[in-house]
């Protein structure tokens, strides 16, 4: 562990970093579980992803835990998953306000019970003022869905007067996203080996670098990231520029 901090250049440290944690039904039928199983042991990799955030400095750290595409599994799994999250939501949520971490939760998070949405909304707003670093936890969230409902409230605003169409720019259109405060991706990381986007953060991902790891899920731990780093630190980004 030792060897790879010392590896790595604490002067280019990403300010965003975006993780796909994919495998954990995969990681549980391996040892013969229940999908859920793999849900239910995830919760150590979301904790050292947490720390190594903090460790270096990373600002924004933003974990894919549930997508839109996501409710079109299995009604028994959607059930476990629900269920975990009424039973373990606050007590994890109020772990990472006491690692002095801001919560921000995106998505459409109106799908989920009137429970889940109000210990959401509350750790919101009692992070708000922690200093450690920004968690943002993607939930019910869908990148297309994100452009589609921030080009429908563009174009409501454009119809009523309040912006007209040379007010439409990148900048503007940002300010529409969920994200709208928060930089862009510099650093993708997909854990399981699969190397997609699968409809995760499309415009904030614009020019971030991807990194993708076998390792399933539940077995992410700190060394993983710490590799993912040094491997983003290796590569030139020119933002279409010359080097």
């Amino acid at each position: 562990m030792e060897n790879l901090l010392e590896k790595i250049n604490y002067k280019n440290i990403p300010h965003h970093v975006a993780i796909i944690m994919d495998g954990n039904g995969r990681w549980a039928e391996k040892r013969g579980k229940l999908r859920t199983f793999g849900h239910e042991n995830a919760i150590q990799s979301v904790r050292e992803t947490i720390s190594v955030g903090k460790e270096l400095g990373i600002p924004y750290i933003t974990l894919y835990v549930f997508s839109s595409e996501n409710w079109n599994r299995p009604k028994k799994e959607i059930d476990n998953l629900m269920r975990l999250f009424h039973v373990n939501l606050k007590s994890h949520l109020e772990e990472i306000h006491e690692n002095n971490v801001k919560i921000i939760p995106i998505g459409e998070i109106e799908k989920f019970s009137k429970l889940i949405q109000e210990e959401l909304i509350f750790f919101r707003k009692k992070t708000k003022h922690n200093t450690s670093g920004t968690l943002i936890l993607a939930l019910s969230y869908g990148g297309r869905e994100e452009i589609l409902r921030a080009t429908k409230n563009i174009a409501e605003k454009v119809k009523i007067g309040h912006l007209s169409l040379n007010d439409v720019t990148h900048s503007s259109f940002k300010n529409h996203l969920y994200t709208n405060d928060i930089p862009d991706v510099d650093l993708i990381i997909r854990t399981s080996g699969e190397q997609r986007i699968s409809n995760f953060l499309l415009w904030q991902s614009a020019y971030a670098e991807f990194y993708f790891t076998n390792v399933l899920w539940p077995d992410f731990r700190k060394k993983d990231f710490f590799e993912a780093i040094i491997n983003y630190q290796k590569r030139k980004r020119r933002f279409g520029k010359v080097g």
